[in-house]
């Protein structure tokens, strides 16, 4: 079972709040469905991005794959552990794979985002 502690995108990101912060990265699954990882782009600190932008990349031995902002707000950090060694997004990619912390407007920023169990039943009908 994933994590109850974050939301989650039909697009395979998920955003956990930690006060007007939110960690942001991709799920298990995402990783799972990409295979082999080989290379990641992450955006640049200080940039505002909207719900539903395009952070960056990950590509994997099989396929490209962009990953966009599950909320809106400014882009405070990015994981600095990635992207020069990349096993921490391929073997947890819901703890030490996060990718960017975004600072949020409101604490509403994760209204409209799936939960755990409604998740679960997205990545199940794609199995």
């Amino acid at each position: 079972m994933r994590p109850q502690d974050r939301s989650y995108l039909e697009s395979h990101e998920w955003a956990r709040l930690e006060g007007d912060l939110a960690v942001i990265g991709i799920t298990d699954f995402a990783v799972e469905q990409l295979g082999e990882l080989v290379f990641l782009e992450l955006p640049e600190t200080g940039k505002a991005v909207d719900k539903g932008d395009t952070l960056g990349e990950v590509e994997s031995v099989k396929a490209v794959s962009d990953f966009y902002a599950p909320v809106s707000g400014t882009i405070v950090e990015v994981n600095a552990n990635l992207p020069d060694a990349l096993e921490p997004l391929q073997e947890d990619p819901l703890g030490e794979g996060w990718l960017v912390k975004i600072q949020v407007a409101d604490a509403s920023a994760t209204d409209g985002m799936l939960d755990a169990a409604a998740y679960e039943e997205v990545v199940s009908d794609q199995s």
